[in-house]
């Protein structure tokens, strides 16, 4: 389904079979909303699950301006009251973890509860022109040729090694994501920084990590657990994307915690 959104055409799924409260997924870098697949599975029975592709990415358009994590907090502001969403429990992966956490600092009374997975509470200056350079790099190679040092940062080797099918098909999502969008999307990370407005959050918030993510080390995560009022913190035995590789784990923890926040 698409809704033209701060006239961007996005693409969103909702499974609404439950008809229970929302709850949003938001995808990674170079990603969509097919990470959240088996995620949605578990729960649209009792949530009202919303997915959607960040702009530049999988099959939304993105504009040929720069734009912001709050820009992308705004677009899924907007798509949540396009869809007559009252307002949603938030769940981020990697940059929808720092969407996510400027949704519930910018737009408060969208936000249900705040799930914040694989992201940091900001980008440290010794990490940001890494991000510039894989902007410089996809644009003049494109995104098919970041998919093999990408998938090493994402997934553990036993991983991969066990789920080949997986990897694939990840490694193609990766491979599809437009060029441009990718570059804009890690310029807009580049500038992130929820640092001074996080202890003002009053969701209830958990915040997960992998513990073998390199890319997000949980260090950098628990900054968010830390200064966020009584936020929850979980490590998971997983790389970047730990609701992947920790399917029944993440989801049975995230399911507690909905079912907390109810």
């Amino acid at each position: 389904m698409q809704l033209t959104i701060n006239r961007i055409d996005t693409r969103y799924v909702l499974d609404n079979e439950g008809g229970g409260p929302w709850v949003v997924f938001i995808h990674q870098l170079a990603g969509d909303l097919s990470v959240w697949d088996q995620m949605a599975g578990y729960f649209r029975n009792d949530f009202t699950v919303l997915r959607y592709d960040l702009r530049g990415h999988g099959d939304t358009t993105a504009l040929p301006d720069a734009f912001t994590i709050d820009d992308l907090a705004d677009d899924l502001a907007e798509l949540l009251d396009k869809l007559g969403a009252p307002s949603a429990h938030v769940v981020g992966l990697s940059i929808g973890g720092m969407v996510a956490q400027k949704l519930a600092i910018n737009h408060a009374d969208k936000v249900g509860s705040l799930t914040v997975v694989g992201a940091p509470a900001f980008i440290p200056e010794d990490a940001r022109p890494t991000f510039a350079q894989r902007a410089a790099s996809v644009r003049e190679n494109g995104t098919a040729s970041i998919v093999e040092a990408t998938l090493e940062r994402w997934l553990t080797p036993e991983f991969r090694k066990a789920h080949p099918e997986v990897v694939k098909q990840i490694g193609e999502t990766i491979a599809r994501t437009p060029a441009e969008g990718f570059a804009r999307a890690a310029e807009a990370v580049i500038g992130f920084d929820a640092r001074d407005k996080l202890a003002s959050v009053r969701k209830r918030t958990l915040v997960v990590a992998g513990e073998h993510d390199v890319g997000t080390p949980h260090a950098a995560s628990k900054v968010i657990a830390d200064m966020v009022p009584g936020a929850q913190f979980e490590l998971l035995n997983a790389a970047h994307l730990s609701p992947v590789e920790e399917s029944r784990r993440f989801s049975a923890l995230l399911g507690g915690f909905l079912r907390d926040s109810a």
